[in-house]
């Protein structure tokens, strides 16, 4: 069973009423956090759907991001990394998911240099290696360190570049099965998926490219159906989300989970 697509545990975190002051690229309105909380539930009831044990923490009003929980760690199967946001006004999310991720791992080690920075959102997991864009949210210095940390544990890191004015690198990409890379053209384009299987995105549709393989369900943003009908097209079972609060803040699929399956 492929570890980079198939899941025993994943972690989410309910959106606090202070994400309506949550970061934004561009200001697209504010967040209705009704529909939110709707569009978290049925995410989160969808990823139970699965067979995995979903951990649902409750909001921290003092983090209005902190419903994007992917940025606080890269959870392995050997073990976690705690990360270190490029965002300052983020770090304590990261603290605030380090005793979680303790109760279930044996390893749990941290990016914790100065100058260190990196995000969950840049990093793609394959089974053969993981992909770390640099981005404003992570720089040379964090994938240096996050490479030393996981070598132990048998993943190479490769060092790629996200495209300029876009958040993440995996707000243009994802990981469909072991072969299989959901892209933009515009990333797809730079060489960065050679060797992979890529299903480019529909034009225009390039928010769809934030898509999680969860088990036996690909789960897509709503909203896309050139895209989603191409994943239908190339065998996988598709669920469609509403994301349409989240997108306001720049967030997508992967941002509203840790996705893990812990050695004993």
């Amino acid at each position: 069973m492929s570890f980079s697509t198939h899941f025993s545990h994943a972690i989410t975190r309910r959106p606090a009423a202070s994400i309506i002051a949550g970061l934004r690229a561009v200001d697209t309105g504010t967040p209705d956090l009704a529909l939110m909380q709707a569009h978290h539930a049925a995410y989160v009831a969808t990823l139970r759907e699965t067979g995995a044990t979903v951990v649902e923490l409750g909001p921290l009003e003092a983090f209005p991001d902190s419903v994007f929980v992917e940025d606080t760690a890269l959870c392995l199967p050997q073990g976690a990394v705690i990360m270190r946001p490029g965002a300052p006004s983020r770090l304590g999310e990261a603290t605030e998911m380090a005793p979680h991720l303790a109760a279930l791992y044996g390893q749990v080690v941290a990016i914790s240099g100065a100058d260190s920075y990196i995000e969950g959102g840049d990093i793609l997991v394959t089974e053969r290696e993981i992909l770390v864009g640099r981005s404003a949210r992570t720089n040379a210095a964090g994938i240096a360190e996050l490479t030393r940390l996981v070598a132990p544990w048998g993943h190479p890191v490769r060092e790629v570049h996200t495209p300029p004015g876009v958040l993440h690198f995996k707000t243009d990409c994802s990981l469909l099965d072991t072969d299989t890379v959901l892209s933009t053209t515009r990333l797809s384009a730079s060489g960065c998926f050679d060797g992979y299987r890529v299903i480019d995105v529909a034009e225009g549709e390039e928010a769809a490219a934030n898509s999680i393989r969860f088990n036996d369900l690909v789960l897509v943003p709503a909203g896309f159906p050139r895209t989603r009908d191409a994943i239908i097209a190339a065998g996988f079972t598709v669920r469609e989300i509403g994301n349409s609060e989240c997108a306001k803040l720049d967030g997508g699929m992967s941002c509203l989970s840790l996705r893990f399956t812990p050695k004993p």
